[in-house]
């Protein structure tokens, strides 16, 4: 089915700031974004995505506003199309010893590192990477504003799923392929009554 003209205008748009940076000389930018920092269970996981200029993908958007079927298409879309992607993780342990959000920053880099090229500049959702030698703009809301972030919130979120919901079977009676680690009512109940697994961070409040 062809993408209506709204369509190609709204992903199109999606590009501003990948255009402005390409203007100023960068030929390769990368979009990053994380998973993962709000559930009780599971590691955070990030995702970086360097997209060919201007690429079409019909439906790319932030991954929160995408069905999750849909997501899993569109992350198939991204991973054929762009010129490189790389998944970063950082576990339950990890998590645990450093916070969340300097976890979530270490998940950013390695997903960075996991990249098959190298970038000239960096998008990143919401968050600043200190020491990074690459130059860097950090947007708030990110996965809304820029092709690259969204490609990356989508990959980023999709990989964390199929994860919750591989652990599904290995720790049952939490409904982790329901929830996904989420704090979700069902979660909290299944907690009270069985106590946290091995999967559980224990540095947040359960």
């Amino acid at each position: 089915m062809q993408a209506s003209a709204g369509e190609r205008e709204r992903v199109e748009a999606l590009y501003a700031w990948e255009r402005r940076l390409q203007r100023q000389g960068a030929a390769r930018i990368a979009g990053v974004d994380e998973a993962g920092r709000g559930p009780l269970a599971g590691p955070v996981t990030a995702a970086a995505v360097i997209l060919p200029p201007g690429l079409f993908i019909a439906g790319l958007n932030d991954s929160k506003k995408v069905p999750p079927a849909r997501r899993r298409e569109l992350a198939a879309v991204i991973k054929k199309e762009s010129l490189a992607w790389g998944i970063g993780w950082v576990s339950v342990k990890e998590i645990d010893c450093l916070n969340i959000l300097v976890a979530s920053r270490w998940a950013m880099r390695r997903a960075l590192s996991a990249l098959a090229i190298r970038p000239d500049h960096v998008l990143i959702d919401g968050l600043e990477l200190p020491g990074l030698n690459i130059p860097q703009t950090p947007l708030v809301g990110g996965d809304a504003l820029s092709a690259s972030i969204a490609a990356a919130s989508i990959l980023a979120k999709v990989a964390r799923d199929e994860l919750m919901v591989a652990y599904d079977s290995l720790f049952q009676g939490y409904g982790l392929a329901e929830n996904k680690g989420y704090p979700t009512r069902e979660h909290r109940e299944a907690l009270r009554r069985l106590g946290p697994c091995t999967l559980h961070r224990c540095s947040f409040k359960h």
